[in-house]
């Protein structure tokens, strides 16, 4: 199955916290998404895998997503291997996307700067012939390599390098947020354990993610926004598409 976009996080909710409303504008434009998690998230201060894994299928259905996948990678100490790279490889060579989202360049969480480092490099990789791949009825793929990279901003608050406007999407955003019951405070979720804190799991997160994507939408002129950074300069037709 291709997709046009395929976001990929290293974390269940990466995805819904930081890019669900770039998502939700491109799939009510017609395009197709993908959503690929790296880990379970166990290390997690609340919730659990399992728990987790049923949050993450929820988000996909209430977002539309053409599938979810897990690579099932070790949540705090997966490693740039060759191994972890080839399973990046596998899934970008099956779903062939246009564009890949990815973990922010550097952020609080330790694992979101490596996982974008692992997902650049993969992209990368991915266009090499001699990086031989194959399906699970063992027909070998061909390479493909995401004509663009594109790193969500999370946490911190970076200077992003562009914005997409969600304004008519922020309030689906937040209730993809609100999907991962276990992590976001949701009144009377009875997966919200009361004496476990996280930093996402106050009353006022999510008034903070609205703020940000206010924040990140001011400049450029739009009520709501999400911020993204690039490694390489992107390039436009034409003056018109910066309008």
């Amino acid at each position: 199955m291709k997709v046009d976009i395929l976001a990929i996080g290293v974390h269940p909710d990466d995805i819904e916290l930081s890019c669900s409303g770039t998502l939700l504008r491109h799939i009510a434009q017609g395009k197709t998404a993908g959503l690929l998690d790296l880990t379970q998230g166990e290390l997690g201060t609340r919730g659990s895998a399992r728990l987790r894994l049923e949050e993450a299928a929820t988000a996909a259905s209430l977002m539309g997503a053409a599938f979810r996948k897990n690579l099932g990678m070790a949540d705090g100490f997966f490693s740039y291997t060759r191994e972890n790279i080839i399973k990046i490889i596998e899934v970008v060579r099956e779903h062939q996307p246009e564009i890949v989202l990815a973990n922010a360049l550097a952020d609080r969480h330790p694992d979101h700067g490596r996982a974008a480092r692992l997902v650049a490099d993969a992209c990368f990789y991915s266009g090499l012939v001699k990086i031989p791949t194959a399906g699970p009825d063992g027909t070998p793929h061909e390479r493909w390599r995401p004509r663009a990279l594109y790193h969500y901003i999370q946490d911190h608050n970076l200077e992003p390098d562009f914005v997409v406007d969600i304004t008519p999407f922020i309030d689906k955003k937040i209730e993809l947020a609100q999907a991962f019951r276990s992590q976001v405070f949701v009144p009377g979720a009875k997966e919200f354990e009361e004496e476990l804190n996280s930093p996402i799991s106050g009353e006022d997160f999510i008034e903070f993610l609205r703020a940000k994507a206010r924040a990140y939408g001011r400049a450029a002129g739009f009520e709501y926004a999400e911020g993204y950074n690039v490694a390489r300069t992107p390039g436009v037709n034409d003056l018109f598409s910066l309008i």
